[in-house]
């Protein structure tokens, strides 16, 4: 089992490894004083590892509970965190008490708000059962729900007492699913490292299972551990999520976040380099490493349409947002623009 520090201003620890899912009870009894738990999950998580978490928790002395809704993005939404809370409140939780979080990006983001606000916060830990949650959505504190005028637009920063990435659970992913993950892998090559995007491109994923995860997973622990309130450099993380936020949004989520991310790096990287802020055009070494891992690199949606939900990104200021441009493989910087420079920008990378 690998245990990765993450050094906010509350640390924690991130535990990788294979089947650390029956022995998270102890684990979670290690890390905080609670005697109630409540396991937060969805329909289709609850029946592969539902009851192996719940039971791993009643064997290390937990009392549980357990709310589950139904899988997808759908889900994430005012009405779903507020079912928690009333779940969490007839149970009388209290604030010694804590929230499991068991799934994905959507199960984790949603149990983390909840228990940011429940009686003003209490303890939570997340159990990814995604690569894209292991990989990024469980490490760094970024909790939110989604609003009907775009994605996470509601939410707090709020770090896990505990993350435990069991990769066992990476087994039963379908191929689309695991195909997002590898969009947010890839993410981490283009922004820091040559030598791992290039590991990426020459090696099968699934035969490096709890490598890609630890190699991720430090990645975005010496970004949040230098920027954990998202001011500054933890900014570079967003690469493609802009434009791919706007095409999840126009699909009413029927394209899916990984899938969005892909498609979003590829045309900022190639209206970058046709707009004349980067020197070199990357979209098709990118495209490539997309292709092998079954992502989609282009879109129906219109740059008008897309700069229109681009306005409204939670990043946005009143007179443009920052973006990342890829400058090169491993290497990658924050520009701010303004609305008309980043339609010229979008329209270029949809050519």
């Amino acid at each position: 089992m690998k245990r990765i520090e993450v050094k906010t201003d509350a640390p924690y620890e991130v535990l990788i490894g294979q089947g650390l899912i029956e022995q998270s009870g102890t684990l979670i009894r290690q890390t905080v004083s609670s005697k109630t738990a409540l396991i937060v999950t969805d329909d289709i998580v609850n029946s592969l590892y539902g009851e192996a978490l719940e039971a791993s928790l009643v064997k290390a002395g937990f009392e549980c509970f357990k709310f589950v809704f139904q899988n997808g993005e759908g889900s994430k939404n005012i009405k779903t965190y507020t079912d928690i809370l009333e779940f969490a409140a007839s149970k009388k939780l209290t604030r010694d008490d804590c929230m499991v979080a068991l799934g994905g990006g959507v199960v984790g983001d949603i149990t983390g708000f909840a228990a940011a606000t429940y009686l003003r916060g209490i303890a939570y830990v997340q159990v990814p059962t995604t690569l894209l949650a292991m990989v990024d959505s469980s490490v760094g504190g970024k909790t939110a729900v989604d609003l009907q005028s775009g994605k996470n637009l509601v939410g707090a920063f709020y770090q896990p007492k505990l993350v435990i990435a069991d990769t066992d659970t990476l087994s039963t992913l379908s191929g689309n699913i695991f195909a997002d993950g590898m969009a947010e892998t890839v993410k981490y090559g283009i922004l820091f490292d040559r030598e791992f995007f290039s590991f990426l491109n020459e090696n099968e994923a699934r035969l490096n299972l709890e490598y890609i995860v630890e190699k991720c997973v430090c990645f975005k622990r010496d970004i949040v551990d230098e920027d954990e309130k998202d001011r500054g450099v933890r900014g570079l993380l967003n690469l493609g999520h802009t434009v791919g936020h706007a095409i999840e949004k126009l699909s009413d989520y029927g394209v899916s976040h990984g899938s969005a991310v892909a498609i979003g790096t590829v045309i900022i990287a190639r209206g970058a380099y046709k707009c004349g802020l980067c020197k070199y055009d990357l979209s098709s070494e990118i495209i490539d490493i997309y292709n092998k891992y079954s992502l989609p690199v282009s879109t129906d949606f219109s740059a008008a349409e897309l700069l229109e939900v681009c306005r409204h990104d939670k990043k946005s200021g009143a007179d443009g947002i920052t973006l990342v441009l890829p400058e090169a493989i491993g290497k990658c910087r924050l520009y701010k623009t303004d609305f008309n420079e980043l339609l010229n920008i979008i329209e270029k990378g949809t050519e």
